[in-house]
């Protein structure tokens, strides 16, 4: 299959799945296709998918990767001994695990095409990943509180895991407790991954954007946390922190007295507060392509 037939079987296959799909027609233009497939992507409900769309979707999504390009830590340069300051698309980065800024039902975003960094990390995993975190939740039987860790694999993202945390929403001034719930977030994601043998993570920006915690704020808890754990436990982790907009690669910057790396192509926005999303398909006027 070409991508373009690949793309189509998926779109296709992901309309057979609901009665009230089968009416929609699929556009001839790749990029509202790109678009409509995504949708379907992320509202579809967590169950398991059929080995023959696993097999095409996985297909589709490392051709995407490979045509995006991938940015392997290997070729990045240290800012700070084994810290890492990057500016680019946290879903393009090569390492141990990277880091979603998650909600607390754990099983990403629904709204169609949404800017956040859980919609772009489970769009971009495939239909797996949702299924995992819905066993994990599952499992669980509530929420995932503020400031832990859950770990699952990344599927066809160029990482080997994704850890997962719901960082605090900040409403009005920031708090103590708000300040240990995020440091909280980065401690659980550090302790997690080095118990699974992960030797490289990446940290978003956990908790700015729509969760509203100050950015330089946020900064100075992440930068102080890692430094703090890697003192007291004598890790050597390679830790990266990853920003998408100007402002935190100044802040950060500033904060480790480094020149970042050259930036990549990324994603949009912040990270999403909606446990689910809307259930309707859309498709119009979204500035995030696939």
């Amino acid at each position: 299959m070409t991508q373009a037939e690949r793309r189509l079987y998926l779109i296709r296959s992901l309309l057979n799945e609901k009665t009230e799909y089968q009416s929609l027609n699929v556009p001839r233009d790749a990029g509202e296709q790109r678009k409509l497939l995504r949708s379907l992507m992320n509202v579809r409900m967590p169950k398991v998918a059929d080995e023959a769309f696993l097999r095409v979707q996985d297909e589709y999504l490392q051709q995407e990767l490979a045509d995006e390009g991938i940015t392997d830590l290997d070729d990045l340069r240290p800012v700070s001994g084994d810290l890492y300051l990057w500016q680019g698309d946290i879903t393009r980065l090569k390492c141990g695990a990277i880091v979603n800024a998650a909600n607390s039902g754990m099983t990403g975003c629904y709204i169609p095409c949404h800017a956040c960094i859980d919609n772009c990390i489970h769009t971009f995993a495939g239909v797996q990943l949702r299924q995992d975190c819905a066993a994990l939740m599952a499992e669980q039987g509530h929420e995932e509180p503020t400031g832990q860790a859950k770990i699952t694999k990344a599927y066809n993202l160029p990482c080997d895991y994704v850890l997962h945390t719901v960082g605090p929403i900040v409403s009005g001034r920031v708090t103590r407790e708000d300040e240990r719930l995020l440091a909280s977030c980065y401690r659980s994601c550090l302790e997690l991954a080095e118990k699974n043998s992960v030797r490289s993570i990446a940290f978003c920006c956990i908790s700015t954007g729509v969760f509203h915690f100050p950015n330089e704020r946020a900064a100075e808890i992440a930068v102080e946390t890692v430094r703090r754990y890697k003192v007291e436990t004598g890790s050597k982790i390679k830790v990266v922190f990853n920003v998408f907009k100007d402002l935190d690669k100044t802040i950060y910057e500033r904060l480790l007295g480094a020149n970042c790396a050259p930036a990549a192509r990324a994603w949009r926005g912040g990270c999403c507060r909606h446990r689910r999303g809307r259930r309707a398909v859309h498709r119009g006027g979204l500035h995030v392509q696939w």
